[in-house]
């Protein structure tokens, strides 16, 4: 073998190898990625239930049941669908009806989502743009009727000032 072949060899080498990483690394962070979806979204698309996702809505009044243990299961809507969420763990201290909340977790076989991670914060619009857009009308209020007495409630209740005995 001469110099060049030699030189040529260890470059196809070095280039393989740099194929053969980048090619591991876009799939490692391919397989990472969460998808974000609303309620209409999970129902319009055929989503696997192997798949990772992040579920964002609001939940609905009266929905929340719950179950022995930690185990509670809601209704998640985005005015236009709803999907049931199975989630066993504790739940965030300000996670209530009417609140916006993410999430993460499976579609199951049945048709329901079941979450391992709920995320949940005290302003009606903490919420991914995505979601926040589909629930808005042209005026940019909520457009979601169920929810408006909800959110009122809330606004409401923050406006109140704290009575201390």
């Amino acid at each position: 073998m001469t110099k060049r072949q030699s030189r040529m060899m260890w470059v196809g080498v070095l280039v393989a190898g740099i194929a053969l990483a980048a090619t591991l690394g876009f799939r490692a962070f391919r397989s990472n990625m969460m998808y974000f979806y609303t309620p209409s979204d999970l129902v319009a698309k055929s989503v696997s239930t192997d798949a990772r996702v992040r579920l964002g809505g609001l939940v609905e009044k009266g929905s929340v049941q719950r179950g022995e243990g930690l185990l509670v299961s809601f209704t998640l809507a985005d005015c236009a669908q709803k999907v049931l969420v199975r989630y066993e763990g504790i739940l965030p201290d300000l996670f209530r009806e009417g609140q916006g909340i993410v999430a993460a977790g499976q579609l199951s076989a049945d048709g329901s989502f079941k979450a391992d991670e709920v995320l949940a914060k005290h302003d009606e619009n903490y919420m991914p743009p995505e979601l926040a857009s589909s629930l808005k009308s042209a005026d940019g209020k909520h457009s979601c009727e169920p929810f408006k007495s909800v959110m009122q409630s809330a606004r409401a209740d923050e406006s109140k000032p704290a009575v201390t005995p």
